[in-house]
């Protein structure tokens, strides 16, 4: 008994093998067939790019065999670019220009405050730091493209995490994972009063007077409405006494606080700007030790950039000191 067998058995067909994967250019290659084509003259091209003539010739060779394309037409006389090589001069100068950018962009990163600083601020900070903070940067780091972005905290949290956000400029402690604080300066709250206030004006306002004021505070969301709560209950104010909620920024509340609707809590930073419009306001300041906060610059742990925002921070310290804040180091 005769048996066929099928052409098309696989155990008949030979065995495939996988095409060797073709060489890749050299950058040197690629220098010196760029150089040949703008000078076209191996002698003035190798002069051009520091190498030997005969590297040269190699070089441009080694590409052609690579490419598997003629790129040059050579006689006695004079070198022409083929009709290949024209289009192809094209493409190597593009990819050396993209090397040398990327070369010029490694070193930029390695230098420190270059590049792009993405800063987040909380809305509590921004208007009464960021002239400090603008005016650093303007003298001291030119080359650094300063990026400022104001959110509320859970925001900017979320976009350090991101990697949208490199640098936040806020009220700690946070208790959030994977961040490290760079503690700039604590600062006492204040309390603004109407200017027929009876605590207008005082020196030593106890806390304990927080537990039956009227007080308006930020709306949900803003860490200084969450500090402020804190203070009332340090000092005993209980649930069942009423907040009242009436404005989404300070320069509101405190223009309410004006206009004899209540009293409020503002930081020493944002005292001078925040009542230096309304002459129906009157400040009063709190009994030692008197409420605090403390504003620090936030980083992501183990960020790539940690010495240089320590650096920052420290240049920050001594540029804010003329503040009526106290300095915090580590």
């Amino acid at each position: 008994m005769s048996s066929i067998t099928s052409g098309n058995d696989p155990a008949e067909a030979p065995a495939r093998v996988a095409p060797a994967r073709p060489r890749q250019p050299s950058l040197a290659q690629l220098r010196a067939f760029v150089a040949v084509a703008e000078h076209l003259h191996f002698r003035d091209a190798a002069s051009a790019i520091g190498m030997s003539q005969p590297a040269l010739s190699g070089a441009v060779s080694a590409l052609e065999e690579v490419l598997d394309v003629q790129l040059l037409e050579r006689t006695t006389r004079k070198v022409l670019l083929s009709p290949a090589g024209e289009r192809l001069a094209v493409r190597a100068r593009a990819v050396l220009d993209a090397v040398g950018a990327l070369l010029e962009e490694a070193d930029a990163a390695r230098a420190p405050f270059t590049g792009v600083l993405r800063l987040g601020v909380i809305p509590t900070v921004a208007p009464y730091l960021l002239p400090t903070v603008l005016r650093l940067v303007h003298e001291a780091y030119p080359a650094l493209d300063l990026q400022v972005h104001e959110e509320q905290t859970s925001s900017l949290l979320d976009g350090l995490a991101q990697g949208r956000l490199d640098l936040l400029l806020l009220a700690v402690p946070l208790g959030a994972p994977g961040v490290t604080e760079l503690p700039l300066f604590d600062e006492d709250f204040v309390l603004v009063t109407p200017s027929d206030h009876w605590l207008a004006g005082r020196g030593d306002i106890p806390r304990a007077a927080l537990r039956e004021l009227d007080l308006l505070l930020l709306d949900e969301g803003h860490c200084l409405r969450d500090q402020a709560l804190d203070i009332c209950r340090e000092a005993g104010r209980t649930i069942g006494t009423p907040v009242t909620t009436s404005a989404a920024g300070l320069s509101t509340l405190v223009q309410l606080v004006g206009g004899g609707m209540g009293v409020t809590l503002l930081p020493r930073t944002a005292l001078r700007v925040e009542t230096s419009r309304n002459d129906q306001l009157a400040t009063g300041y709190f009994a030692d030790p008197a409420p605090a906060r403390r504003i620090a610059l936030v980083m992501r742990s183990a960020a790539a950039r940690q010495g240089e925002f320590e650096q920052f921070a420290e240049a920050l310290r001594t540029e804010l000191r003329s503040l009526p804040v106290r300095i915090v180091r580590d």
